[in-house]
């Protein structure tokens, strides 16, 4: 046996080996990586809370990381510097609803995972959380000002009964004596929804979709993984029209299968306006605690999607892993206005809920970020890059890409009560800057909202941006004096020209698009172009020109769109959108989209209905028709 260690008046040991120089140099160099290896391996064996990700049951630990997933604290995102969707939605050709997201390219998303991996894990901290790392494990604490949502529960309780005393009108109105013609029509559109949802019940409950001729669901790849879309964005409109048992089946379904524990990339806007929004609104409707619960729970599951140098969300996240990364096909990278731009109603709620500043923070953020950076000509390009929070390209639209930013400005300031001046100021200089600028009048008289493009003019308008007549109508009710009757005005002229869209096609639809060139006034030019979805926003603006002038021509222009869904768009098994408009024995396209539930007939009914049913008093629609409270006052309770 040879001794390891020098003795007094022994030589080393490695002479005692006879070994030589360069021998000794190198059998040195082993023993020295040897030791190195030894003392690594010491600081890469796995800690306590390694040990539990590696032996609890799969269950267990994503329930953890689920509970524990949120974004860094908003103070270091700012320091460190389909309106129905806000995107083009997709033609019938593609089958998906609203706009087709394509996923991230595949490259693009490996990067991401990757560089998110060497950065660490942000999805693992509690909301408004910073990571410690203390004896080599690291661990989430909260950061000042912004605590976890699981602290703030306990001590903090949203007080229901004091909210529903608050407002002004009964949620279903008052149904006075009315008109019977008006009566029959609010039941016809009340019998269409019984149609589209028994029919989406029995062939496709829990998918997000149901497709009415081939009889079965349709899941599509924007929503992360999570099922039932129509269920959500059908509740309150089940609830407004008072077909009771249609709901429980409805509540039934969110109660006992409404699984939040999945694993997928969803769209960060859509999520928000049909999930959120649907839940937000379905719990204030009714106090159901399971709609309030949901909605935070997957509030939660957004928050990462922050994580970024500015604080403005990327457009799509996993809503298992928390990793976020933005459109493959948006512009370098950016992110879209309509989708950042349409997170704030739902987001102030969910702080109202739960008491936790986190969800509003986010959205704040969002503002000031915009103030800072400069507006060319005083408008909003549709493109902003989430790192440097510098525009990405000059393009401007109120349609697709850009809309529901507009909207939720003037629902901000009314959702506060009149009391968030700075929504109302931006508000007021973006419709200043889209009037000077995108407002034009057609050589037929037809006023109509042209695109931008680094200031070439394209005249055309889509679908989409026919929401800006009730849009600017209701802003036109709180405008001074001296402009109230101008926006008024504009308000019915827009909308006046989103109707001859229909009523210049063959169906009485409306296409996806329409033109103001080459002799062509408000219809389609583009075969791609011809088709018509099931969607809402004519008859949203002419819901609110009703409401705000009491022109009987606006329910007529919306009895003839009843009759054209009748005539066109009812198929054996529910409602399918057709991808011509012009020829009167169309093509369906075999897909019942969920905001034809939640926004289509809910806006047609309403405009068959007394005003103080959802009154514009006590609620603000969200971009998805759910209607959410304006709040009169705090209804926190008091704790005991």
């Amino acid at each position: 046996m040879v001794l390891l260690r020098k003795l007094p008046g022994m030589p080393g040991w490695p002479a005692a080996l006879g070994l030589r120089l360069p021998q000794k140099f190198l059998f040195l160099l082993f023993l020295s990586g040897l030791l190195t290896l030894c003392f690594g391996a010491l600081f890469l064996l796995p800690d306590s809370s390694r040990f539990k990700r590696l032996f609890l049951p799969r269950r267990a630990t994503a329930s953890a990381a689920s509970s524990s997933s949120s974004s860094a604290s908003s103070s270091s995102a700012s320091s460190s510097s389909t309106r129905d969707t806000d995107l083009p939605r997709s033609p019938p050709a593609a089958a998906e609803p609203r706009h087709a997201s394509p996923a991230a390219p595949r490259r693009l998303r490996e990067k991401l995972r990757t560089a998110a991996r060497m950065a660490g894990p942000p999805a693992h901290t509690a909301p408004g959380s910073r990571q410690q790392v203390q004896g080599g494990e690291r661990r989430a604490e909260p950061a000042t000002g912004a605590p976890s949502a699981r602290e703030t529960r306990a001590p903090y309780r949203f007080d229901y009964e004091r909210f529903r005393r608050s407002l002004r009108h009964p949620v279903r109105g008052r149904r006075p004596g009315e008109d019977p013609e008006t009566r029959a029509r609010r039941m016809k559109v009340k019998e269409m929804m019984k149609f589209a949802w028994d029919n989406y019940k029995q062939y496709a409950l829990g998918k997000n979709e149901l497709r009415p001729l081939t009889k079965n669901g349709h899941i599509g790849n924007m929503f992360g993984g999570l099922r039932g879309a129509t269920v959500v964005d059908a509740l309150d409109t089940l609830y407004i029209m008072e077909l009771e048992e249609e709901f429980q089946e409805a509540k039934k379904w969110v109660e006992k299968s409404f699984d939040l524990n999945v694993n997928g990339e969803a769209s960060l806007f859509e999520v928000n306006i049909r999930y959120i929004g649907g839940l937000l609104a379905a719990y204030y409707l009714t106090g159901e605690e399971v709609f309030k619960s949901k909605a935070l729970e997957l509030g939660e599951k957004l928050l990462p999607a922050f994580n970024t140098p500015t604080g403005i969300p990327r457009g799509v996240i996993n809503l298992g892993s928390g990793m976020s990364w933005s459109w493959g096909w948006a512009s370098a990278g950016s992110s879209i206005l309509a989708e950042f731009g349409t997170l704030h109603l739902e987001f102030l709620h969910l702080s109202e809920l739960s008491g936790n500043p986190v969800f509003a923070e986010k959205v704040m953020n969002i503002r000031k970020v915009l103030n800072r950076v400069e507006k060319p000509q005083g408008l909003y390009p549709n493109f902003l890059s989430p790192v440097t929070g510098n525009w990405v390209q000059h393009h401007v639209s109120i349609g697709g890409l850009g809309d529901s930013f507009y909207e939720y400005l003037i629902k901000s300031w009314l959702m506060s009560d009149k009391k968030d001046s700075e929504a109302k100021k931006m508000y007021d200089d973006a419709l200043e800057a889209i009037e000077k600028h995108l407002v034009k009048k057609s050589a037929g008289g037809l006023t109509y909202i042209a695109e931008w493009r680094g200031g070439i003019l394209d005249h055309k308008m889509g679908h989409l941006a026919c929401f800006s007549g009730g849009m600017i109508a209701l802003g036109a009710e709180h405008a001074g004096e001296e402009r109230k009757q101008h926006y008024v005005d504009l308000a019915a002229e827009i909308t006046n020209t989103c109707h001859e869209s229909y009523a210049r096609s063959d169906t009485k639809l409306g296409p996806e698009a329409f033109r103001f060139d080459a002799g062509t006034e408000a219809m389609a030019t583009r075969l791609s172009e011809r088709y018509y979805i099931l969607r809402p926003e004519v008859v949203e603006s002419y819901m609110y020109m009703w409401r705000l002038t009491h022109d009987p021509k606006y329910r007529q222009w919306g009895w003839e769109v009843v009759k054209a869904l009748e005539k066109h768009c009812r198929v054996e098994a529910g409602f399918s959108g057709i991808r011509d408009v012009y020829t009167t024995t169309p093509t369906h396209d075999n897909m019942q989209q969920s905001f034809f539930l939640a926004e289509t007939l809910k806006y047609l009914y309403l405009l068959f209905c007394e005003d103080d049913v959802l009154s514009l008093d006590d609620w603000v629609f969200n971009t998805e028709a759910h209607p959410l409270p304006v709040n009169h006052t705090n209804f926190k309770a008091s704790v005991q």
